[in-house]
């Protein structure tokens, strides 16, 4: 039988009592903090290769980073199914079965990453010719993805450690763990591409140096504080539990599916759009940056309202996990309202910050006037969706991936491209309409309740039955 931790045990962040409001803010800070800093000096990387190398450079590190996304969203998707499983376990005090969680995700996140390396370091050239790479930067970019794919056990171990501390109810440390990583890339790669000439050899080493040490700091952390978070790093607790297994794959598996979809669809519609220009082009790309800061918030948001619901439900608490969803849906507006302004109201100062070409500037108003839609979507879905992540419903968050990705994105682009011309607008209102069917579904399991009669990833304790008390 699992032990129980006691009300008093210091374990993690207890989110299953006080403010909710505050709670969600003050957690969901640090995950907005190290996601923009993570943006950030991703963006630094463009601009140093840029300003050293080229155009062959940028296009190395571009097209060589989008096919090791491919294999970094495994790493994520195994980490997102860690930090729901063990948020519920925590919510339920259940420390044997934390330990034997977290012994499990760390062996299976190792071996899947190794061979993850192997298997892009071998076929890394046959997959950036399926992505186009052009002939002239294919030395680069092979280069660039083989180097990256090297630190593959890098990025799979941050992410994991961080899964268990997020899932714990700790934010901070893993944003200090992103400060690290991204003060090391940046003068690294300023030493490796501006001084010694190494071109994107020298981008790809400073990155895979940078995610060493952050791993290591996250895993030198965890070991000093290994009885707070109820983890010894015996060598019997690496030991896989078949049934932690079975629910980390129930958990990883749909959402690597629901993340492979939306990102494979989406960069099928970026390659129609590219069809039509430079232009067209270059204004897609940069809105997609822009898209991707401005929406950095609601899906730090979602991102902590969901461990926060994954802790209430394993405690037994639905009426908090009510109020965390409305909080949840009462920033994101705000949020998506403040981005719904600078859309309307300075589109072109906006894209004046990435171009200088008069044509995308303006072709930018289009784009931004269209991202309204996706903004206010965007922030509706936010509380919706991290109510499906915290109470571990994958198979619904599989259905997302195939509504946005596949129905409505795919479905919603041939239609207002080839029925109703509407040229590289119509695939931006494809993208920007593509949330509403996954809105309405996850919006659907809210309201029916059926959440909370959901059999959960862990027991819930006999002194926290499911009911409406807080």
């Amino acid at each position: 039988m699992s032990k129980r931790l006691s009300s008093g045990a210091s374990l993690g962040t207890d989110l299953t009592s006080g403010s909710v409001f505050s709670q969600l803010v003050f957690f969901s800070l640090p995950i907005l903090a190290a996601n923009i800093i993570q943006q950030l000096y991703q963006t630094i990387d463009m601009i140093v290769i840029g300003k050293f190398v080229g155009s062959t450079g940028t296009i190395g590190v571009s097209v060589g980073g989008q096919a090791a996304i491919l294999f970094t969203i495994i790493a994520i998707a195994l980490a997102g199914g860690g930090q729901i499983y063990i948020s519920q376990l925590m919510g339920a005090r259940d420390k044997e079965g934390i330990q034997s969680a977290i012994g499990t995700l760390f062996t299976t996140t190792f071996t899947v990453s190794i061979a993850m390396m192997v298997l892009g370091l071998v076929f890394s050239k046959d997959l950036l010719r399926l992505l186009n790479a052009p002939p002239e930067a294919m030395s680069a970019t092979s280069d660039f993805m083989r180097i990256t794919c090297l630190g593959f056990p890098f990025i799979f171990g941050y992410n994991a450690v961080c899964a268990v501390l997020q899932g714990m109810g700790d934010s901070k440390r893993p944003l200090i763990f992103i400060c690290a990583a991204a003060l090391i890339n940046v003068v690294l790669g300023v030493i490796f591409v501006g001084v010694f000439k190494w071109s994107t050899v020298g981008t790809a080493l400073a990155t895979v140096i940078a995610q060493g040490f952050s791993c290591m700091f996250a895993l030198v952390y965890l070991f000093r504080h290994k009885d707070a978070f109820g983890f010894d790093f015996k060598l019997r607790r690496f030991r896989v539990n078949r049934k932690h297994l079975r629910v980390l794959l129930r958990l990883s598996l749909p959402m690597l599916m629901q993340n492979g979809l939306i990102i494979i669809t989406l960069m099928y519609v970026n390659s129609l759009i590219n069809a039509y220009g430079v232009v067209a082009s270059a204004t897609n790309s940069i809105g997609d940056k822009v898209f991707t800061f401005a929406s950095i918030s609601t899906q730090s948001l979602s991102t902590a309202g969901a461990a926060m619901i994954g802790q209430n439900l394993g405690a037994g608490k639905p009426a908090r996990v009510k109020r965390i969803v409305l909080s949840i849906l009462i920033l994101a507006a705000s949020l998506g309202v403040l981005s719904i302004a600078m859309s309307l109201i300075i589109p072109r100062q906006i894209f004046t910050i990435f171009s200088d070409d008069p044509a995308v500037i303006e072709y930018g108003v289009k784009y931004l006037r269209v991202s309204v839609i996706t903004f206010i979507l965007a922030a509706l879905m936010s509380p919706f969706f991290a109510l499906v992540n915290g109470s571990g419903f994958a198979l619904l968050g599989l259905l997302v991936g195939i509504l946005d990705g596949v129905v409505f994105r795919l479905g919603l682009a041939w239609l207002f491209s080839s029925v109703f011309t509407l040229g590289v607008p119509g695939y931006w209102l494809a993208s920007a309409l593509a949330r509403l069917g996954p809105l309405i579904v996850c919006f659907i399991y809210y309201a029916s309740g059926k959440w909370k009669t959901r059999k959960l990833l862990v027991d819930v304790p006999k002194t926290g039955v499911l009911t409406d008390s807080p």
